[in-house]
């Protein structure tokens, strides 16, 4: 799935679990080269995981590079919790993890569900942030998840119907609820095939072009059953308060050297929240890439984010 503008494979060089309060314990990873640059991975979903992939943005000689689990993901447990998992739960996480690692202040790098995870750690912690790197902006608004439930079928209603197949034709008017009461509930084989249409469904909208190696792994159960319950859980039970909260705090962002790149065609997370947050954010040096999707796979996508992290090396700061 890589293409040519990712580094080379790498190991990490220190694995961890962090019990961050009586019940989670996030896995984490460093990379790269203990004395050099700090850089935290902050991936998607929410319910995604890290990848062997997401090491690859980064020049191992450059960065000591930090990925984790969110709770409920991955390799953290308990696997698919839903219990004190809310964006300021994760915020806190990543505070203890910074502590744990005795890192002062970190470049911080993220995509999709990263991309609002990143700037609500940043609106939040701005002195502890050096720089930010985004792709495929989202912020968790209504009118995102409308699109994501709803309108995103009008380009792919081959995909959409395939779906919503699991979901009677009379409960079709609330997706997200008629979702979440079989993700919720206490039949498991329901809740799995709802979870894999679900998951599928996004993993097949991710890329520009048919991509059957990519989107397949979105079919796994323990991945679309983690991914799944907890976009399920975030879109429904722990909205940002208000709606437009990530946009509303935004000035605390504009004094930190920002770079956002995002897919023309990107169908998960369409390309007006970019322009939105680039109204709001005048100083967030952006890009659209013409002939990408949403996936950090897509290779104009990945070599615009490699090409953010080398100025970062270079220079301190991913604006061009």
């Amino acid at each position: 799935m890589a293409n040519e503008h990712f580094y080379p494979e790498i190991e990490p060089y220190r694995t961890g679990q962090l019990l961050v309060d009586d019940l989670h314990s996030l896995y984490y990873e460093e990379c790269g080269t203990p004395d050099s640059l700090p850089m935290l991975f902050v991936h998607g979903g929410p319910g995604a995981g890290c990848s062997t992939t997401d090491r690859r943005f980064f020049a191992p000689d450059r960065f000591r590079t930090v990925l984790f689990d969110q709770r409920g993901c991955g390799r953290s447990t308990p696997a698919g919790e839903l219990k004190d998992n809310t964006p300021d739960h994760l915020v806190a996480d990543i505070e203890q993890l910074r502590e744990e690692l005795g890192i002062d202040t970190w470049h911080v790098f993220g995509g999709s569900w990263g991309s609002s995870l990143a700037m609500h750690y940043t609106e939040q912690h701005p002195a502890r942030v050096r720089s930010l790197v985004l792709r495929g902006i989202w912020m968790l608004r209504d009118e995102e998840i409308r699109w994501w439930l709803y309108e995103m079928g009008k380009i792919q209603p081959e995909l959409w119907r395939q779906f919503v197949e699991p979901i009677p034709e009379a409960e079709r008017d609330d997706l997200l609820e008629a979702f979440w009461k079989r993700l919720d509930g206490e039949d498991r084989e329901a809740g799995l095939t709802a979870a894999r249409a679900w998951s599928i469904y996004e993993g097949s909208c991710c890329t520009l072009l048919p991509n059957p190696e990519f989107s397949d792994i979105f079919g796994e159960p323990e991945v679309a059953w983690n991914l799944a319950r907890l976009e399920a859980h975030y879109f429904r039970n722990v909205r940002f308060q208000p709606d437009t909260l990530l946009l509303d705090r935004v000035h605390r962002l504009r004094s930190i050297p920002a770079f956002a790149v995002h897919g023309r065609y990107d169908l998960v997370c369409p390309v007006k929240n970019l322009d939105d947050l680039c109204h709001a954010w005048p100083e967030l040096d952006a890009v659209i890439v013409p002939d990408s999707g949403h996936s950090s796979h897509e290779p104009g996508i990945t070599r615009e984010l490699v090409a953010a992290t080398t100025r970062i090396a270079e220079t301190g700061s991913p604006v061009r």
